[in-house]
């Protein structure tokens, strides 16, 4: 196997996982070359790197291989470099996720802000700070998250015609939420 076939990554062309059948890896294999196959109007060079992963993942000893040598090389580049990224990531970076860790971040920052109200001695204006900026930082979260929400929809949706609406009524809840904040400090 030449180092160009090492580099490429069989398993990802066919859309199969590495521990994938063999029937499994054919049936792929006939579902991306009806696609994309060049007499039904896909491309050629497409078409050819299918063809070159089957070769390889469609023989059992080829495939074998192919797992050593592609292990091995994968085990090599782990050790010498270390990961851009973590692993895994606690929320994912959907609109869900987003929103879950804005929520978290702002209602973290209000239950230390109401905290350190009811229980507040001269040494702790530190940790009010603190709270204040992790209730303002997860505004401007929730903000983000409205903005990424409004962008990931068609160009035509309702939602991205209004967008002046959309923000006046997040800022006036803001607002009405802040002072409502307010009134319950005050009361403490």
């Amino acid at each position: 196997m030449s180092q160009a076939e090492l580099e490429r990554d069989y398993y990802s062309i066919l859309g199969a996982g590495e521990t994938a059948s063999q029937d499994e890896i054919e049936r792929l294999y006939k579902s991306l070359a009806r696609r994309h196959h060049p007499d039904r109007g896909g491309d050629a060079e497409e078409m050819k790197a299918i063809n070159e992963a089957y070769g390889v993942l469609g023989d059992a000893d080829a495939r074998r291989a192919y797992d050593s040598r592609h292990q091995r090389s994968e085990d090599a580049l782990r050790a010498v470099v270390p990961p851009l990224s973590p692993p895994s990531a606690l929320l994912p970076d959907t609109l869900r996720g987003r929103l879950v860790a804005a929520l978290f971040l702002l209602l973290a920052g209000l239950v230390s802000l109401f905290l350190v109200r009811i229980y507040y001695i001269r040494f702790m204006w530190p940790i009010l700070l603190f709270a204040a900026f992790a209730v303002i930082f997860g505004v401007w979260k929730i903000h983000a998250v409205m903005v990424f929400a409004r962008t990931n929809v068609g160009p035509s949706h309702l939602v991205r015609r209004y967008v002046w609406i959309q923000e006046f009524a997040f800022w006036l809840i803001v607002c009405v939420g802040a002072y409502g904040i307010y009134l319950l400090m005050s009361a403490i």
